[in-house]
């Protein structure tokens, strides 16, 4: 596990799956880290090949690089995040002691949707979430995937019944968006709302 710098602002938890939309995950950390707020990342492998895939990021294998890569990308000082081992159990997102208040899965896949609704905690995305609803805190998931199936539907209403935040990723039109940015802008405002997150540039309905 790398050093962390002591930094006095909010801290947050980032975890990103293997579903189709990264750019909403990477979006999400570069308003949060404008807000400086300290990320946690937790990135699961597929979700590597999807930023390879999606945003042409390909980022090491180490956790240490993956922090130095992401932060170079997103355009912002290595210490204002942190990425960690899948299995890193000694990560401050591991444990309910922390006090890291807030996570978000963007994107979250149906895999990772049902090792959460099921408890599995098999790897660290998993244990932080699991932390998040023991300790009820605030996790917010974004499934992507179409169709859904009765299982998918399932686990969602069992996470919701448990107060998890379900905001899947469905962009409107309502603001007559030109670009696919304004609708990635979109779904990641709406997270951002969730968060409490300061977010004056939000395109609003009756605005």
């Amino acid at each position: 596990m790398q050093n962390i710098r002591n930094i006095q602002n909010r801290a947050m938890i980032i975890a990103m799956t293997g579903a189709s939309g990264a750019a909403y995950g990477l979006r999400l950390m570069q308003k949060l880290l404008k807000e400086n707020i300290f990320l946690h990342v937790l990135l699961s492998d597929a979700a590597c090949v999807v930023l390879k895939q999606e945003c042409d990021l390909l980022l090491p294998e180490k956790a240490a690089g993956k922090s130095k890569m992401l932060a170079e990308y997103l355009g912002v000082d290595a210490t204002s995040l942190c990425c960690y081992e899948k299995h890193d159990w000694f990560s401050p997102a591991a444990s309910g002691s922390s006090n890291i208040r807030q996570m978000v899965v963007v994107p979250c896949s149906m895999g990772t949707l049902a090792g959460i609704a099921n408890g599995i905690s098999d790897h660290l995305i998993e244990r932080a979430a699991d932390v998040m609803i023991k300790e009820r805190k605030q996790l917010i998931l974004v499934p992507r995937e179409t169709p859904l199936s009765a299982i998918h539907l399932e686990h969602m209403l069992k996470l919701s019944r448990l107060g998890v935040d379900m905001i899947p990723a469905m962009p409107g039109f309502y603001h007559r968006p030109k670009a696919i940015d304004e609708l990635i802008d979109f779904m990641v405002d709406r997270i951002l709302d969730h968060l409490h997150v300061n977010n004056a540039e939000a395109k609003r309905w009756g605005e």
